[in-house]
């Protein structure tokens, strides 16, 4: 973003309101989305093609293992089911999920590299979902499919704005009509359970959902949602319930107790829930003093065969909140691996200037992460959209961070509860004609702005930290305050727990 522009938002956001600095009050949410702006946006891809054409080999590596995925081949074609169902009699989704996946890979595909076919596949697998596609049914697992598969599709259809043969306004009424219902259902009643009950990925994921369809369908009000949540929640996705304990700069993962796999799927979604945010103008990663930072670092370090403090961890269970306890981390598939690291490393270590030991040594020991049908076939192997080092790879900012804590890798800590409880490689196609054009307004450089990671300004008396790159009318007045995988098991009665 220019200088220019950022003042011209910034500007807004003072005559709208002040806002505080640090606990007391954080960033409003921004008043209606900046696009490409989910997981990606036009800087993103400014970067990784001129990396490409450069012969990056870190980046080309992560290039090849999109283009070497089956999914995102232009020849594959989609299978449109009416219903969708996940748990139970009937389970189908197996056929949904390879398809969503193909049309991320392939979007991403035309995004990066400009072929037209790989646009049209995209499209036709995308329009024929949202033209056949009327339900989502299930037992409790129904919430999952609406959650990790409603932020999936919204974030393929974000990548296919602006191409003609692509029905934006049929995926925007079918995640609106078939997704967010189940979404809201899942996040106001919790299938009728004890609000503890489920486990944090359940939140996270549905929470993940309604962000991503608030930013495709331009709603502030579902945007809003979310963050919100995130911030000051009661269910177990909040940041200070998915990660309840600190231990110094190690934060405990609400499944730790569980097993690893779903810890790691945690990671991931909370990743992709920070990364839209934003790229939206807001700041979640470095909410209460960079807890999601914290949290990784424990989920990192564990799986990397060390060792981690535990303390005792106490829930609700069911539809009465019968407690339960868990008393020692597990170590249920310690170590797997799952393509969630690259994006965590690289916005606290290279965009934020944060030390993140564990978190860089997870991601150098998986890197070049691919994606969905590179980690098994089952859905686990699809909980991630995934290719990180091609999308997130970028240098070091010249800039350091001056609020956020540094992480260690200690061991030992008095634990607090939260606030509510390579050889080069030949580079891949440079710019051709067919490429999406850039947004207006994107920065023409291969790499983001280097600018501070923390922007200090006055605004009506108050301070409110602005991350690097605000792509929103971040704090306007009145804003409201507003994770192959294991099998999915059965947890507290309710259904298949993933």
């Amino acid at each position: 973003m220019s200088v220019g522009r950022r003042r011209l938002l910034l500007g807004a956001a003072a005559a709208g309101a002040g806002l505080a600095l640090g606990a007391a009050a954080e960033p409003a949410v921004a008043a209606s989305p900046a696009h490409p702006g989910m997981l990606h946006t036009e800087t993103d891809f400014i970067r990784v093609r001129a990396r490409l054409a450069a012969g990056d080999p870190v980046v080309t590596a992560g290039w090849r293992r999109l283009t070497g995925n089956g999914r995102s081949q232009s020849s594959w074609k989609p299978r449109p089911l009416a219903t969708v169902v996940r748990g139970g009699a009937g389970q189908n989704y197996a056929q949904f999920y390879p398809d969503v996946h193909a049309a991320y890979q392939n979007a991403l595909r035309w995004r990066i590299g400009g072929e037209p076919a790989h646009a049209a596949t995209a499209a036709t697998i995308l329009n024929a979902w949202s033209s056949t596609l009327t339900q989502v049914n299930g037992n409790a697992d129904r919430f999952l499919a609406a959650g990790i598969y409603g932020y999936q599709l919204a974030n393929a259809g974000e990548l296919m704005r602006g191409y003609d043969g692509f029905d934006l306004a049929g995926l925007r009424r079918l995640l609106r009509n078939v997704f967010y219902p189940l979404n809201d259902s899942f996040l106001s009643r919790h299938n009728d359970a004890c609000i503890t009950n489920y486990w944090a990925n359940w939140d996270l994921c549905t929470l993940a959902s309604v962000m991503a369809i608030g930013i495709l369908d331009d709603d502030r009000t579902l945007f809003d949602r979310a963050v919100t949540y995130l911030r000051t929640g009661a269910g177990n996705g909040a940041i200070a319930n998915a990660i309840p304990f600190l231990h110094g700069d190690l934060g405990q993962w609400q499944e730790s107790g569980r097993d690893q796999g779903h810890t790691v799927m945690g990671v991931g979604l909370l990743g992709a829930i920070c990364e839209m945010a934003w790229n939206q103008g807001v700041d979640l990663y470095g909410h209460d003093g960079n807890r999601f930072l914290k949290g990784a670092e424990y989920v990192a370090r564990y799986n990397l065969g060390q060792d981690v403090p535990f303390t005792a961890y106490r829930w609700g269970n069911g539809q009465n909140c019968a407690p339960q306890t868990q008393t020692v981390i597990s170590a249920a598939s310690r170590g797997q691996v799952r393509p969630v690291w690259e994006l965590v490393y690289h916005h606290y270590v290279n965009r934020r200037g944060l030390a993140a030991p564990n978190v860089t040594a997870m991601a150098a020991s998986v890197r070049a992460e691919g994606g969905g049908g590179d980690y098994g076939p089952a859905s686990g192997g699809y909980d991630q959209l995934g290719f990180g080092t091609l999308m997130f790879t970028r240098d070091r900012a010249t800039t350091t961070a001056t609020t956020a804590a540094t992480t260690t890798t200690a061991t030992t800590a008095t634990a607090t509860a939260g606030p509510a409880r390579t050889t080069r490689t030949p580079a891949a196609p440079g710019p051709r004609p067919g490429r999406p054009a850039a947004t207006a307004g994107a920065t023409a450089s291969a790499e983001e702005p280097s600018v501070a990671p923390s922007r200090e300004l006055d605004l009506a008396g108050q301070r409110s930290a602005i991350g690097p790159r605000t792509g929103l009318l971040a704090g306007l007045a009145g804003a409201g305050a507003v994770g192959g995988a294991l099998l999915l098991r059965r947890r507290r009665g309710r259904g298949d727990n993933s």
